[in-house]
């Protein structure tokens, strides 16, 4: 990638326990589909292009990484070189809000002073109670908000409802604008393409919470 090339290019983390949802969350964004069935996601890199107005062509990489960790000094190259991080938990697993708790840390004791653009997203969001969620939207937002100043978006791969809204809020604290989120989807360039089902379009909610 030449100079012009890297000056033009945004990259998102998505980061999270092993079995949270970060592969489903953007497989739902990007081919509105979902699969039922977990697969273990070793690192996938998503590379999307679009025009900018007046600022020619802009490159969006989405970074897919793996729940295990089992490279931990190439996590630390990521977390050093990338522009905004989303930090994925399930609603119906706290011990993967503490590892959110804990990847924030991390970022933040590896870029010092530097902006830590952080979006903490609570997947599975469709689960009810009697399902088995555990994490309540309200108590959740209490920490990310009030005490991190992060981000704090719920969204739910399988209904589809507020998978833009995750992508909206990474692209706001990027100071790309709202709107480019959709025209992203639309002009989809991403490699490696796993091979989906595909499923007729759900209508997106663009709340940040659902209820």
């Amino acid at each position: 990638m030449s100079p012009s090339e890297r000056r033009n290019t945004v990259r998102l983390v998505f980061l999270g326990a092993a079995g949270v949802g970060k592969s489903a969350l953007i497989r739902r964004f990007l081919h509105q589909s979902f699969e039922h069935k977990y697969t273990r996601t070793v690192e996938e890199l998503h590379v999307l292009e679009y025009d900018t107005a007046g600022s020619g062509k802009m490159h969006l990489e989405v970074l897919d990484t793996s729940g295990s960790y089992s490279f931990p000094a190439m996590r630390e190259l990521c977390i050093r070189h990338s522009d905004a991080f989303a930090l994925v938990y399930a609603v119906d697993d706290p011990g993967s809000f503490e590892e959110v708790r804990r990847l924030r840390d991390e970022i933040l004791q590896l870029r010092g002073d530097k902006s830590s653009l952080i979006t903490v997203v609570g997947s599975k969001a469709d689960l009810t109670e009697t399902e088995g969620r555990v994490l309540l939207a309200v108590d959740v937002m209490t920490t990310v908000e009030g005490e991190w100043d992060a981000n704090f978006v719920e969204a739910s791969a399988r209904t589809g409802s507020n998978t833009v809204g995750v992508f909206s809020a990474l692209l706001q604290q990027v100071n790309l604008p709202h709107g480019l989120s959709p025209a992203v989807g639309r002009r989809r360039d991403t490699l490696p393409r796993p091979a989906v089902k595909k499923r007729p379009p759900l209508k997106k909610n663009n709340s940040c919470i659902l209820s």
